[in-house]
């Protein structure tokens, strides 16, 4: 008897035997929203370089956060601009900033959302590097105390969840101590573990106010050439306390979340930056591409590379769209 012919299509002659099928599936509870809060009140304006993304007064940030809530987002990641910046960003733990007056307001209109608060400083910092400066460079162990401020405010405001994307060396151990410390055990951490030097991060900068004055953050940064470099940092970032670890970009660090996933444990995210995000739409506007199939099949890549959390500027639009709207 001759060996049957292997027909792999029968499996995609329609679309409910597609569904028995597949093998990876995207829904709401994988994405988390980011928002922009900046200072003054009834402020919702759209950035120029993330169309559909919006700065939002702390007022406004709820009218969003809840949108993403009601749409069964589980999770918003708020970052910041503020009203002042000097040389140490003292801004960026001040009581009284958007970020900190945003997390309060979300938690108390929406206490099942989970508030994850992005925590560095070069928003902050009038050098825009996202630790101190000595002597032209970016001096490490300093920064570790402030960055444990930073979480430690974000903490009393609320936030569920701390986010440090400063990539200095001990940041989380830094700041899991010092939330212990204060009686915040139950604050997790989510890492920014693997997060490169990459040309993907234009219109955030844009967004965040938040470009280098000089040089660039290649000494912090990780170097785009590096894998194995990537699963060291996320192992120190686990052995220091990190709940969650991420790795950012995605498109191009794919088979950086795909090593990430196999080797470790922990809940893997990833961000789909800005740069990404504004390609897709650049090319949308043009007619070049149907956006939503391409924003579906991106995502969909990310999930089926290993990650379990995306956070995306692509989120709303990719709720309802899987929802058939």
């Amino acid at each position: 008897m001759t060996n049957p012919f292997i027909r792999p299509r029968r499996l995609r002659a329609c679309e409910g035997i597609r569904r028995l099928v597949r093998e990876t599936e995207l829904n709401a509870g994988d994405f988390v929203y980011p928002l922009f809060v900046v200072p003054g009140n009834n402020v919702k304006q759209e950035i120029p370089s993330l169309p559909g993304n919006y700065h939002f007064s702390p007022d406004m940030a709820v009218a969003a956060a809840r949108e993403a809530y009601d749409l069964g987002i589980p999770a918003v990641l708020v970052f910041g601009l503020p009203e002042y910046k000097d040389a140490q960003g003292a801004s960026a733990w001040d009581a009284k900033s958007p970020v900190q007056q945003a997390i309060r307001r979300i938690k108390q209109a929406l206490p099942d959302l989970v508030v994850i608060s992005d925590v560095c400083l070069c928003q902050y910092t009038d050098h825009g590097h996202c630790g101190l400066v000595r002597d032209g460079r970016i001096d490490n162990d300093p920064t570790l105390e402030l960055l444990a401020r930073v979480a430690l405010s974000h903490a009393e405001a609320g936030a569920d969840m701390v986010a440090p994307s400063d990539m200095m060396d001990g940041r989380v151990r830094a700041i899991r101590d010092a939330l212990d410390g204060a009686g915040f055990s139950e604050v997790s951490v989510m890492s920014y573990a693997a997060k490169y030097a990459s040309a993907f991060y234009g219109p955030f900068r844009d967004a965040a106010n938040s470009a280098p004055q000089f040089g660039d953050r290649r000494t912090y940064q990780m170097d785009p050439a590096n894998a194995r470099e990537a699963l060291r940092e996320v192992a120190l970032d686990i052995e220091e306390g990190a709940d969650i670890v991420m790795v950012k970009p995605a498109l191009a660090y794919l088979d950086i979340i795909r090593q990430v996933k196999d080797r470790f444990d922990l809940p893997v995210a990833c961000y789909n930056v800005s740069g990404e995000y504004a390609m897709v739409k650049a090319a949308a506007a043009k007619g070049w591409i149907d956006e939503r199939r391409i924003v579906l099949e991106l995502l969909l890549g990310m999930k089926r590379a290993g990650a379990d959390i995306i956070i995306t500027y692509h989120a709303l639009d990719a709720v309802r769209w899987l929802k058939g709207e």
